[in-house]
């Protein structure tokens, strides 16, 4: 079978018979040959593992230019959203189209700090996880359970309910991780405190105890809100695909969010800053990098540096550039003298900025490298980074499934298969059956 393209059709030629299938452009980016007629018309489906070469759907929120190092947010580089928003007006573009105004930030804002409490009797779920549960375990059940408590806002038919949905998961969810990071320590829950701002709230609710006054570090809420902007959506990865295929059987909302947790919790998805973490541990001390790099370097040892380099993003990632900054930040803020964890970050990454190797093969530190020390440095422990991911792809998440039920052209989810498997066969009694 072959393709050939001309300016709006694709000629699909198999044997002796061909097909015109038509082609659709986007605003930026690849153009894409719409396939949905492929079966009806040739009895053929097309094979695509992974869907690296399929479009699942129209989307006008997050846009990603991998040969680039490009990241827009409905159109806005990451790299101005990080350096002069913040986290909320980041969450309402990605959710409405456009940046709000003053007016309309300040309703927003206030929407989300009024619904940051959970209801009470959530809090007892928790006694029912082993203390030494991991958090994502505890985040993908409480999560769930959502439902169960807020009915008014889980008929996606409903406009309204859907946006009180919204607002209600992005302002719950640092609520229920700061609980599930509390369980996990001993700690008794912090309440969430209306004053605060987003980031500076999650970090009270995380690091506050009863006998201490709780002050928030400026340096450390700004980082958190940066990590919450540059990971807030990413396009159609594992976990947003995961959340658009339960959505589009009409399940609800919260539902919907738990599925992208636990797909989330995958170690070659949302696990890549705690796999980074480990590594740097592994290598132990500043005077083991270079065996560690030498192994790296070798075609034939399974060793391979974690947060270096990325699957789409082939020249440097976005993120990274703002991620670095930010980590430089807090380390600044907090000292790293006398941790050789951190220590065998900064020799690493000066080591990968400069080799020849790393710089021709384009294994820059990407943004996993450099949140996973951040967050260590801010005191979070590695089962917790990926619940902060979690966090911070909840709007992405949500605003994402928000498009798709919206969309006219949305049916469920049904990938095809090419079959492997036996042919058709006779079931055979158990008496007469052979070894």
């Amino acid at each position: 079978m072959d393709a050939k393209t001309d300016a709006k059709t694709a000629k699909v030629s198999i044997g002796d018979e061909s097909w015109n299938l038509p082609i659709q452009d986007g605003t930026i980016g690849p153009s894409v040959i719409d396939i949905a007629k492929l079966y009806a018309q040739t009895g053929m489906f097309t094979y695509d593992p992974g869907f690296t070469s399929t479009a699942s759907c129209e989307s006008k929120i997050t846009y990603i230019d991998g040969d680039e190092g490009i990241l827009l947010y409905r159109g806005y580089p990451i790299e101005q959203l990080a350096e002069h928003g913040d986290f909320l007006e980041t969450c309402y573009l990605l959710l409405f189209g456009e940046l709000p105004t003053a007016s309309q930030k300040a309703d927003f804002d206030r929407r989300v700090t009024n619904h940051t409490m959970i209801h009470e009797q959530m809090s007892r779920f928790f006694q029912g996880f082993r203390r030494d549960a991991h958090p994502m375990a505890v985040m993908v059940g409480s999560v769930g359970a959502l439902s169960a408590f807020y009915h008014d806002s889980t008929d996606i038919s409903d406009p309204y309910q859907r946006l009180v949905a919204s607002i209600r998961m992005i302002a719950k969810m640092p609520t229920l991780a700061a609980m599930a990071y509390k369980y996990t320590v001993g700690q008794p829950f912090v309440y969430p405190t209306n004053a605060l701002d987003y980031s500076s709230n999650f970090m009270k609710m995380c690091f506050a105890v009863p006998c201490e006054e709780y002050k928030a570090n400026p340096v450390m809420a700004r980082a958190m809100d940066r990590i919450f902007i540059l990971h807030a959506d990413h396009e159609q990865n594992a976990s947003t695909s995961t959340v658009r295929l339960a959505g589009s059987s009409g399940a609800n909302p919260f539902a919907c969010i738990a599925a992208g947790i636990a797909c989330l919790w995958g170690p070659a998805h949302g696990g890549a800053n705690e796999a980074a973490l480990k590594m740097l541990a592994e290598i132990g001390s500043v005077d083991r990098i270079p065996e560690y790099v030498k192994r790296a370097k070798d075609k034939n040892d399974p060793f391979r540096l974690m947060g270096f380099g990325h699957r789409v993003y082939k020249n440097y990632d976005p993120r990274a550039k703002i991620m670095q900054k930010t980590c430089h930040e807090v380390l600044a803020e907090v000292g790293h003298g006398d941790d050789p964890l951190l220590q065998v970050a900064i020799e690493l990454e000066r080591i990968a900025l400069s080799d020849e190797y790393f710089i021709e093969k384009k294994l820059y530190p990407n943004i996993d490298f450099y949140s996973g020390i951040t967050l260590k440095a801010m005191g979070f422990p590695t089962s917790m980074f990926t619940v902060l991911f979690a966090v911070a792809r909840t709007v992405g998440w949500i605003a994402q499934w928000k498009e798709m039920i919206e969309d006219p052209q949305q049916k469920i989810g049904r990938p095809r298969q090419l079959y492997t498997g036996a042919t058709r066969r006779d079931y055979v009694p158990l008496s007469t059956r052979k070894a």
